[in-house]
């Protein structure tokens, strides 16, 4: 008999969960049976707060589930690829917080453990499945800011607190590999393409030694992408598509809310050559319950998934490549591992 849901665990109880299990629970194809935490204690607040059924008091104890099909892995970055790939060899398919891995060679092992699994991972980048990010790349596709030269951004937010593991260097913290991979990752999908080289100027927190402040200039041969990110200054997040004709905005391109509809300015050039604006509103929708119902799909059906561990290499090469250039003060290029 064919498989109609996926069941889920959840491999930990950080803060992101408050905004991922519950639309994950109510996906379709897809139910959260329970959420695991090295204390049981917490395990158990977890489930509760949730209205999960299962507390599982150590990671091992929701591996070793046969019922469960998948987990999802908020835990710090520094240990998602060992998660990923226990998980994996325990028989699980993997949706991952980003990033996936702290480099490029971290990747290669997470497309080894796939391979030699025959299991699903994923890099959790709910952005790129979200339907105004969809709507994006169509709107491109088909012409409407005629030919695209330059994509220009930014995503910010401030943080200070020394225990929070985005300021940690130790756990994977800093601001590129937290924030600044979403105007990379965004920049790719729309392009269909990668960068040839980068440069990029990064500024280190004295205290928590971890990057804080960046700008960074993409080189797609012939279209150029820039942003700017930071983890100590006022909110702020922006994506803006710029064409020989047009312009597409996205107005809140990466915490889009689930509570109302998001929006995309579109500015372009009438027939008698006078601009119009233009905004394009795409219906209210939970970003992380339709990543949870886009990667189930893929595993039910055995289709291809909307991010392949593939990807997440080359976005990660991207980021390798902005950290030496920051080094260097020079251009870096793309490497292949």
């Amino acid at each position: 008999m064919a498989r109609d849901e996926i069941v889920w665990g959840i491999l930990g109880t950080a803060k992101i969960n408050d905004k991922v299990v519950v639309p994950m629970h109510s996906a379709p194809k897809c139910r959260v049976k329970g959420i695991a935490s090295r204390s049981g204690e917490k395990a158990r607040e977890a489930a509760a707060r949730y209205g999960l059924t299962v507390a599982y008091d150590s990671y091992e104890g929701l591996l070793a589930d046969p019922e469960i099909d998948a987990v999802y892995i908020p835990l710090p970055n520094h240990i998602h690829v060992e998660w990923t790939i226990k998980a994996v060899e325990a028989g699980k398919h993997v949706l991952c917080e980003k990033p996936i891995g702290l480099d490029a060679q971290q990747v290669e092992r997470l497309i080894a453990a796939r391979d030699r699994n025959g299991r699903y991972i994923q890099e959790a980048f709910m952005v790129r499945t979200h339907p105004q990010w969809l709507k994006v790349r169509t709107l491109i596709d088909e012409g409407v800011i005629g030919e695209l030269r330059a994509v220009t951004g930014g995503f910010t937010y401030n943080n200070t607190n020394a225990h929070d593991i985005r300021n940690q260097s130790e756990l994977g913290g800093g601001g590129l590999l937290d924030i600044g991979c979403y105007p990379i990752t965004t920049s790719r999908f729309i392009t269909r393409s990668e960068p040839r080289r980068v440069v990029a100027l990064m500024e280190q927190d004295p205290i928590f030694k971890v990057d804080r402040l960046g700008s960074v200039l993409m080189d797609f041969d012939g279209m150029q992408a820039s942003f700017f990110y930071s983890t100590q200054t006022h909110g702020y997040q922006r994506m803006q598509f710029h064409g020989t004709k047009g312009r597409v905005e996205v107005e809140i391109p990466f915490n889009a809310p689930n509570d109302r509809p998001t929006r995309l300015l579109v500015s372009e050039n009438t027939s008698a050559g006078v601009g119009s604006e233009r905004w394009v509103e795409l219906p209210t929708c939970d970003q992380y319950g339709i990543a949870a119902a886009t990667f189930a799909e893929a595993i039910l059906s055995g289709s291809p998934q909307a991010i392949p561990l593939e990807d997440a290499r080359a976005n990660m090469r991207v980021i390798d490549a902005v950290f030496r250039s920051a080094r260097s003060g020079a251009w870096a290029t793309i490497m292949e591992s």
